[in-house]
């Protein structure tokens, strides 16, 4: 790889689920009640909440990223044949408190020490990236919690990836972009922002246009990668 990939770069941006949070720690807390099934339904939760992202914008109906959520929480419970109406309530109030991935606090702190801005740009609704944020005590190492609900369209949509220049006024070349999901990388990239894919899971790669600068094990190698 080019040795100056993220020469340059004057803020990093990050999606939020399954990056910074960990998607599946709300269906963790509650393993003994959903038994043996808690992973199936944790990874068709996940699943479905994505495919509802995209399917709302092409169809031009959005909602926002908490009622995708539930949608999908429905599907994943029916579909598991579970019928608990308190169970659904504590597993969505845990997606308010996800868990961060243990290196993120300090991976913030080394890159504000390095005087980059720092943002998320995140699928999620206001109220949640805030909750999220304020539950993993990063609030003050943030410059910034862009939401798409200000656009009424998900990622990898472009005008997502514009939001993030236009609030921290660079341009995209000067931002780089974290995702551990491999499509929100192909969006980013092809926007033309310098991109670190976390493949946290050893996911192979989409067979998407746009290629990451970077495909990284976790957020720990980043703050490494800005003195390039």
């Amino acid at each position: 790889m080019n040795e100056n990939r993220f020469s340059g770069v004057r803020a990093c941006v990050f999606d939020a689920y399954g990056t910074l949070f960990d998607v599946h720690s709300a269906v963790a807390r509650h393993q003994a009640r959903l038994g043996g099934l808690a992973d199936s339904v944790s990874a068709l939760w996940r699943t479905k909440q994505l495919e509802y992202t995209w399917l709302r914008t092409m169809m031009g109906r959005y909602v926002d990223f908490w009622q995708v959520t539930g949608d999908a929480l429905d599907f994943a419970l029916e579909t598991h044949r579970y019928e608990d109406p308190d169970l659904r309530r504590d597993l969505m109030e845990a997606y308010l408190a996800l868990d961060c991935y243990p290196e993120v606090p300090e991976v913030l702190q080394a890159l504000r020490e390095k005087g980059l801005k720092l943002a998320i740009l995140s699928n999620g609704s206001s109220d949640m990236l805030k909750a999220a944020v304020e539950s993993a005590g990063l609030s003050e190492l943030l410059d910034a919690s862009l939401s798409v609900d200000v656009l009424h369209c998900y990622k990898p949509m472009p005008a997502v990836y514009q939001m993030a220049c236009d609030h921290l006024s660079v341009t995209a070349d000067e931002i780089s972009f974290q995702s551990s999901n491999a499509w929100d990388a192909a969006g980013a990239a092809t926007f033309g922002m310098r991109v670190a894919w976390i493949n946290r899971f050893k996911q192979r790669p989409e067979r998407l246009p746009g290629r990451p600068a970077a495909e990284l094990e976790s957020l720990s190698e980043l703050p490494a990668l800005m003195d390039d």
